[in-house]
């Protein structure tokens, strides 16, 4: 168990509520020292171990005695509405500019609606998340456990430490709207580039053959997508259990026929995967190196043989707990030690906090630096493709940092090269819509890493820069002489950040993965389905943006302390680390809806009434939460409903009731309009967003820029989604379209190889840079 009081530790004021929790948890496991003003209140035994393990409280009397806290902190985390923080003054600026400041708000400090509330399902709603889930027949929900507001809260954190890095203290600030429309993957960019928007469909994806199976005792994840491998690999498997049917025709071989066939393929897997028990057939999987998992409960992460052989577990002791503890899920990367016992969350006198020495700011250590952006000076080396990886380098580039990107025709990234995923008809792998977001403020470079020249240009890159991110296969680099010790030895400060699946070492760390299948295995999806029913599956990449927000936040860890290491990152416990307190439920007990409700989706423990209300015009749908009975009081104030004067529990009793004469109100409403008039009431709510909603009809998303817009070559301009942490004095920017394949090869090369034109040229003539 790590002491109470670290000196090398950062300084962490912790005024969180339910906005930004996970931001303070994440903090906790890069061994800050985080201090609470409160004793966790209004949570549950398991929500109150989850959240706030390793952290200490102390009782503050009133503003002076924050003042003199906050004066001691290198970093001031605070969430809440915007009206009510504590932290900022009538002019909007900082209480205490010592420190970076990180405000987490509904909606953001600035624009129409700054003032506007809500929780998850209504920030999920206004961000676009709630439009991608659930059946075509049934309503919208979001993903569970809270992932809109723990995205924010991981967004916050990396806000954090980039003013960290940059030096200077700073106001910094996230819009969880903002932060959820930025993890949607194509929901925004196909009305950008096809004037479309994905629709709800229970968990197929739209632009890969991936969705949820039954087998004889439960549910798998997987599918074909990918690599030829992929498909040959699975159809070979299927041949061998006599399942095959007509795939073993010659037509089916061709991927294009295959994905307009996608029903029938589908039929013949499915028929397939419920003649197995699942545990076998993911078990046999991970041997063929297939994309294939058990759909398991997230009560059982603390049984995972992959997560056990890591460490990726934390116990919990302290008062109220069971003796020995109580073991949870922990944190999704193995840089610097992590946590793996931590104390819960206990009181101690103000003397005790011990924060009034200079201690080990490192935010005091900025010295004269003045950085525009927080990373300027930072190149990093993006060996990455696909998703999860180019979203951290896409996050390091908006905040300043050169990207050095190597591709390859030899080694084709789906979203540049595959025509599912360039969302534009008629566009080329050079105007790729999912590539050109997702790569934007980087430089290309094309480098055939099948040559052995091709891996020694590469190898001589590496002393020129700070940063190396890649998400190969586990052993890939090792074979090119490329593993962590050999890259020291060509610049013994590098980082490494690798992104494998399930990481980079343990009984399963062959497994090939894709977001479905991490999504199984974390426990995610067994809690996809409406009660009673399937699990459904998400049908777009959350986890990779998980994932690659981990990824982010320990890279920046390491550059904070100005330390090289090795960040093997493990998708898997990114995405375990976001499913709450579910670990610990089976045996601390968990918050649970009424049985008498169960069947409904979106309701929740806390708040009647809470859900998705039809609104007018097809498939529309407005999103509603009442926490208190002041709020129920201004609802009914404009709306008839049953239990007028009622409480919580009193409208619990009548939910059903007050669900049906509420979506008859509602139904006959514009869906803005409503939410309007409820936000200006003091109730939570917004339009169920869909990509055009928030690229075209969200007047307060376009107040704040969030959808900036870049010059291509050759889309010519074209938005983008922006950039979520806020930094006052070291803004990020997106100033750089996404390159095209090898645009900037010779460019880079002859910067930091000193590389002539001549043997540029011959390098292209026999296809190194390719």
């Amino acid at each position: 168990m790590r002491p109470d009081t670290d000196p090398a530790a950062l300084r962490v004021l912790d005024l969180t509520d339910e906005l930004a929790l996970q931001g303070a948890r994440l903090l906790v496991g890069i061994g800050a020292d985080v201090v609470r003003t409160d004793p966790g209140t209004g949570l549950g035994p398991a929500a109150r171990a989850h959240w706030h393990a390793g952290k200490r409280w102390v009782a503050v009397a009133g503003p002076a005695e924050l003042d003199e806290l906050a004066a001691g902190a290198d970093i001031v985390l605070e969430s809440g509405p915007a009206p009510g923080l504590r932290g900022l003054r009538e002019d909007g600026s900082s209480r205490w500019p010592h420190a970076v400041h990180v405000v987490v708000t509904p909606f953001g400090l600035t624009g129409p609606r700054r003032d506007w509330i809500g929780d998850d399902l209504v920030l999920a709603s206004a961000g676009g998340m709630t439009w991608l889930g659930g059946r075509p027949d049934g309503q919208p929900k979001p993903p569970p456990r809270e992932q809109a507001l723990q995205t924010a809260g991981a967004h916050a954190a990396i806000g954090a430490l980039l003013a960290v890095v940059s030096g200077r203290p700073q106001l910094v600030e996230v819009s969880v709207q903002e932060a959820v429309a930025a993890t949607l993957e194509t929901a925004a960019l196909a009305w950008i580039h096809a004037g479309r928007f994905p629709v709800r469909n229970a968990g197929v994806y739209e632009h890969v053959a991936h969705r949820i199976f039954e087998a004889t005792d439960g549910y798998v994840a997987g599918g074909y997508s990918g690599s030829d491998r992929m498909w040959t690999g699975l159809l070979a498997w299927m041949a061998e259990r006599g399942e095959a049917g007509d795939l073993l025709e010659e037509r089916w071989q061709d991927a294009a026929f295959r994905w307009r066939q996608r029903a029938h393929v589908d039929a013949l897997v499915q028929r397939f995967a419920a003649r197995q028990p699942a545990a076998g057939l993911a078990a046999e999987a991970r041997k063929r190196a297939l994309p294939w998992a058990e759909v398991v409960p997230a009560a059982q992460l603390t049984d995972n043989p992959q997560l056990r052989d890591r460490d990726a577990l934390v116990t919990i002791t302290g008062e109220g707990l069971p003796d020995g503890g109580v073991e949870d899920v922990g944190f999704p990367w193995a840089a610097l030690p992590r946590p793996v016992t931590l104390r819960a969350l206990h009181q101690v006198a103000p003397a005790d906090v011990r924060w009034d020495g200079p201690g080990p700011s490192l935010i005091r250590r900025g010295g004269e630096r003045r950085p525009a952006r927080a990373l300027e000076g930072v190149r990093v080396l993006d060996l990455t493709w696909v998703l999860a990886g180019p979203y951290v380098t896409k996050q390091l580039g908006e905040h300043g940092a050169d990207i050095v990107k190597i591709e390859s025709r030899h080694r084709q990234d789906p979203t540049r090269f595959a025509p599912s995923m360039h969302l534009r008809p008629g566009s080329d792998p050079d105007d790729s819509g999912y590539f050109l977001n997702f790569n934007r403020n980087k430089r290309g470079v094309a480098l055939n890493l099948r040559t052995e020249e091709g891996r020694r240009l590469l190898r001589g890159l590496v002393p020129h820069c700070d940063v190396v991110v890649e998400n190969f296969s586990p052993g890939v680099l090792a074979r090119w002489g490329m593993d962590h010790a050999s890259l020291r030895e060509l610049n013994p400060d590098v980082i490494l950040v690798s992104m494998a699946g399930v990481g980079q070492t343990g009984p399963w760390r062959s497994a090939v993965t894709f977001a479905d299948t991490l999504a199984a295995m974390s426990g995610l999806s067994s809690e996809t389905g409406d009660p009673g029913g399937p699990p459904q599956g998400l049908t777009f990449g959350l986890g990779d943006m998980i994932a690659a927000n981990s990824a982010v936040l320990a890279t920046l860890d390491l550059l904070a302390r100005g330390q090289g290491g090795h960040v093997d990152l493990s998708q898997l416990e990114a995405m375990a680390a976001t499913m709450g307190p579910a670990a610990l439920e089976p045996v601390l007990g968990a918050d649970a809806p009424d049985p008498r409700t169960a069947a409904h989706p979106n309701r929740s423990p806390h708040a009647v009434p809470h859900g998705v209300y039809p609104a007018a015009g097809q498939d529309r749908w407005v999103a509603i939460s009442v926490t208190d009975d002041e709020q129920w009081h201004a609802l009914t104030r404009l709306a008839e409903l049953p239990c007028a004067g009622g409480d919580l529990a009193a409208r619990r009793e009548r939910e059903d009731e007050i669900d049906a004469a509420l979506a008859g109100w509602t139904s006959g409403q514009n869906g803005h309009e409503l939410a309007e008039l409820l936000q200006a009431e003091g109730v939570a709510a917004a339009v169920v967003a869909t990509g055009q909603d928030l690229v075209e009809a969200d007047d307060h998303l376009a107040a704040r820029g969030f959808y900036p817009v870049l010059d291509h070559p050759l889309t010519g301009p074209v938005r983008h989604e922006g950039i979520v942490a806020r930094l006052a004095a070291t803004p990020g920017a997106l100033d750089r379209p996404a390159p095209l394949l090898g645009e900037h090869t010779h460019e880079v090369l002859c910067e930091l190889l000193g590389l002539s034109d001549r043997q540029l040229a011959a390098l292209a003539a026999e296809g190194v840079t390719a």
